[in-house]
């Protein structure tokens, strides 16, 4: 039994030198051919892409291109053409002057283009109606007395009438009037500011009759407004 263990190491079947040495490189080489002709395959062959697996969704877009602005129109800017004024002055000096042209005297006028001018006349200086009238001045508004217009002075003086119902109730006093006083000095109107009945009438009697000096204002006469007293007192 020991022998035939170890016998085979002792005395090994396999000998150098027989065939089973060229083994390892012929694997190999056959080996490498395979792998060479695989890559070469998946090299050269037509490019098969993968089929897509029966579980995975394929979604489709619809992609929605936007159509082009449209071209953005600019107004052209005109220079403006200055309009040239066959009255002004000119700029450059002319080479000569022109001799001017005579005006006949005969010259034909279109009577629709004047205004004022009766049609078929020959006499420009003829006008259609007459010059409108002045307008009416302005009326002139009564002032009163004080710092440039000085008061009148009274020309004609009319004393008051004393009333014999004062007299008898002997009522005397003096009653206050304003009065306006027109540009020639005549007493226009007149009221009582300061009232004592029985004497009122008579009071505004008498000055109504008075009389007063022009009042001036810059020169000119004005009317104005003052104010007069008149005085009632018992003998």
């Amino acid at each position: 039994m020991p022998r035939d263990l170890f016998g085979e190491v002792e005395h090994p079947s396999a000998r150098v030198g027989t065939r089973s040495r060229y083994t390892v490189p012929i694997s190999l080489a056959v080996h490498a051919l395979v792998i060479v002709g695989i890559l070469a395959a998946t090299i050269l062959g037509p490019a098969v892409l993968p089929a897509p697996a029966s579980g995975e969704l394929i979604l489709l877009a619809d992609v929605h291109i936007p159509e082009p602005p449209p071209p953005r129109i600019v107004a052209a800017r005109l220079t403006p053409v200055a309009r040239v004024n066959p009255n002004a002055a000119p700029m450059v000096a002319p080479d000569h002057i022109a001799p001017e042209v005579p005006v006949p005297d005969d010259i034909h006028v279109n009577d629709a283009t004047v205004t004022g001018i009766i049609p078929g006349a020959t006499d420009f200086s003829t006008v259609v109606g007459e010059a409108p009238a002045p307008p009416p001045p302005a009326p002139v508004v009564p002032v009163r007395v004080g710092g440039k217009v000085r008061p009148p002075a009274k020309t004609v003086d009319v004393p008051p009438i004393y009333p014999p119902m004062a007299i008898a109730a002997r009522v005397e006093g003096t009653v206050i009037i304003e009065a306006t006083i027109d540009i020639d000095g005549r007493v226009q109107s007149a009221r009582v500011l300061r009232s004592i009945p029985l004497l009122d009438t008579a009071a505004l009697t008498a000055v109504g009759q008075w009389a007063y000096s022009p009042s001036l204002l810059n020169g000119v006469p004005v009317p104005v407004i003052m104010t007069v007293t008149v005085t009632f007192r018992l003998r």
